[in-house]
């Protein structure tokens, strides 16, 4: 059976929000981590895009579930399953046996050794047969084109959708770091409670998450990138009746203060712990911002501005982890902070 055998290489970004695959060099999948299954028989009916769209709006028999919390795996068999899912939709084309992959995938930098464990498990279980894990602030850095084993400090700001990942690289390692779980989805959340709260309007996770893309903001004065009001539709969370509120960016900036707080605040610890000489470095380099929390309005120069360094959002800020996880996957011998 040997001489059938070959090995695929994938890189996967599995994140909270979207997981992303390399192959060959390029994203073959980016799509919602969500999975939807049969609540009798626990089969999987969709992965990704799909079950995405099933995403509160199932009945009793069919439950969709997103695997991962806070950046780390909270549901072990739906992850298993979507991994399943995600990684079949990279063998196109018609084999007559499975190859052995070999696999890279970014972790949380502050993840536990059981964290670390159930992410391993989850790959080996949906085919993995070499299995790499590398720190998200890591291929972030990969990922933006920063030489990341000279000596000299940068930092990267990695705002995902379960964690917010702080680190400071150097010669190859994490010098300080700080891993948050607090991101996207705490944002998510906090426009859910605003209108509830301010407006009397029930909204899902989903519409939330599409106020946020619309005016979804850092500051509460953007001057000439200020974007339109956005319409809301939805019931009145006590008589049930149609109500219509638009929305504009400056009450939005005002509900996420907490959340981007504690965002500035972890930023600021991960500078207490940086040695000297490399803190210079990053005050001459700038931070680097990237994840999807990287697109919120203002937040590069709310940043800059409370903190004195300035503050770069990355090119394709949504792909630099899977585009780092495949670099790795690239030089997976040469890289010594492989896990």
């Amino acid at each position: 059976m040997g001489l059938f055998s070959f090995t695929k290489e994938i890189a996967i970004d599995l994140g909270t929000a979207n997981t992303v695959i390399i192959s060959d060099g390029k994203i073959v999948v980016d799509e919602p981590s969500v999975v939807a299954l049969d609540r009798h028989t626990d089969k999987m009916i969709a992965v990704g895009e799909k079950a995405k769209l099933m995403y509160e709006k199932t009945n009793d028999n069919i439950r969709t579930i997103r695997p991962l919390r806070d950046g780390v795996i909270a549901d072990f068999n739906a992850c298993e399953q979507m991994m399943r899912g995600l990684i079949k939709m990279v063998h196109t084309g018609r084999h007559f046996f499975t190859p052995s992959l070999r696999m890279v995938i970014g972790v949380p930098s502050g993840s536990t050794e059981v964290e670390l464990r159930a992410v391993r498990d989850s790959a080996e279980h949906s085919g993995g047969r070499e299995v790499y894990l590398i720190y998200e602030p890591m291929a972030a850095a990969l990922g933006i084109g920063l030489d990341v084993v000279a000596p000299q400090g940068n930092m990267i700001v990695d705002i995902g959708g379960g964690s917010t990942e702080i680190a400071v690289i150097s010669l190859g390692g994490i010098v300080a770091d700080k891993s948050l779980r607090t991101a996207g989805d705490d944002l998510t959340a906090d426009i859910q409670e605003y209108m509830s709260r301010q407006h009397n309007m029930k909204v899902s996770e989903r519409m939330a998450e599409r106020i946020k893309i619309h005016v979804g903001a850092a500051l509460t004065d953007l001057g000439d990138d200020a974007p339109e009001d956005y319409v809301v539709h939805g019931p009145n969370r006590i008589t049930a009746l149609p109500m219509e509120v638009p929305v504009c960016y400056q009450e939005i900036a005002h509900c996420l203060e907490k959340t981007i707080a504690k965002i500035e605040a972890a930023v600021l610890g991960a500078l207490e712990g940086t040695p000297p000489e490399l803190y210079a470095d990053i005050v001459h380099n700038g931070i680097y911002l990237t994840g999807g929390g990287a697109l919120l309005r203002g937040l590069d120069k709310r940043l800059t501005d409370k903190i004195n360094i300035p503050f770069h959002i990355a090119e394709d800020p949504l792909h630099c982890v899977a585009k780092g996880t495949g670099v790795a996957l690239k030089n997976i011998r040469n890289f010594s902070f492989l896990m």
